[in-house]
């Protein structure tokens, strides 16, 4: 797979109704983000740009207050439902199971139809959560996307995901969180160790991408999409070309 076959997918992580900058997954110290690319931190003006320069179709976003304990940010996921609406949402907030997700998608209204729920290791409460989440009756295996979250070689997984392969939906997250803003690289070993693991899934890779190399390396071990905020925002990825639809 070459660097032009591997997807990016544009990230903002909202905190208190702004767009801020993810640094090694310390939630709590993040910044409004500072960019080559927006000279604003409104969600809506970062989230088109960001869409724009790469080109997306998809735009990731990271609901911090609801993953720190707080309330989802509603209003604001409104607005970037109606003001991007061609664009598919990929949403983590903190979910427990599959029941949390339901309800902020009913709470969201008609344009959830465009929402991707994400539920991470990190935030899943147990293994029959897990085993529920993306069941037929429940979100369902095509319907959501799981985060395998790990930070510095420890595996953030209360609920066991990581070791429950046939528990997974289609789509799967690769989430190293030491990496996210560091300019470390990718974590290939992870993705290509779950790619022989699930030769099936369609892996998506998350953090410490700082080049087009990276990308192309990141393909070749397995990734078919990378999550992106750090490396746009510092101007170290080009514009994509716009692709026919």
């Amino acid at each position: 797979m070459a660097h032009q076959d591997i997807q990016l997918i544009p990230v903002i992580d909202l905190l208190q109704g702004r767009v801020v900058r993810a640094v090694r997954g310390d939630r709590r110290s993040y910044k409004p983000v500072v960019s080559q690319l927006c000279g604003s931190s409104e969600p809506l003006e970062v989230a088109t740009i960001l869409c724009e320069h790469c080109d997306a179709g998809r735009l990731y976003v990271a609901d911090l207050d609801a993953l720190m304990g707080g309330v989802a940010q509603q209003a604001a996921l409104q607005a970037l439902l109606a003001g991007l609406p061609d664009t598919e949402l990929w949403l983590d907030a903190g979910f427990a199971d599959a029941a949390a997700a339901q309800a902020l998608l009913a709470a969201l209204g008609p344009q959830a139809a465009r929402v991707v729920p994400v539920l991470a290791s990190e935030s899943l409460r147990s293994r029959r959560a897990l085993e529920e989440a993306f069941a037929a009756t429940s979100l369902g295996r095509d319907r959501a996307a799981l985060s395998l979250d790990r930070r510095d070689g420890q595996r953030l997984d209360t609920a066991g995901c990581w070791d429950a392969p046939e528990l997974w939906p289609q789509r799967v997250i690769v989430m190293t969180l030491e990496r996210v803003g560091s300019g470390a690289g990718p974590d290939l070993e992870t993705m290509a160790a779950l790619r022989r693991l699930a030769p099936q899934a369609r892996l998506v890779g998350a953090g410490g991408v700082r080049s087009a190399a990276d990308l192309a390396q990141a393909a070749a071990a397995g990734a078919e999409a990378w999550l992106v905020a750090s490396a746009l925002h510092d101007g170290q990825l080009p514009r994509q070309p716009r692709r026919p639809r």
